[in-house]
């Protein structure tokens, strides 16, 4: 393993699946400047994500459409232009 490319400080933060609004524990060295009280009373950084193993269809084994790119307003604005020009 290369020596100076892994980060030194590993801190237990809190994931929060935004899609499910499901959160769990874990480990991480990634930056955050938001905070969360967790079940244990401690605070913890949070880390918020579109989708995790929590929502993903591969490990829940559903699909479930979740618009959080807002792919309806996307189309519109792409083929607005089209159906203005009729």
């Amino acid at each position: 393993m290369k020596k100076g490319i892994h980060p030194e400080e590993y801190r237990t933060v809190v994931f929060k699946d935004m899609s499910m609004d499901e959160s769990f524990l874990c480990k991480s060295a990634a930056a955050t400047s938001e905070t969360i009280k967790w079940e244990d009373g401690n605070e913890y950084p949070l880390i918020k994500l579109e989708i995790s193993s929590i929502s993903h269809p591969f490990y829940t084994g559903k699909m479930k459409l979740v618009d959080t790119a807002g792919r309806i307003d996307k189309f519109k604005n792409r083929y607005a232009k089209h159906t203005a020009k009729k």
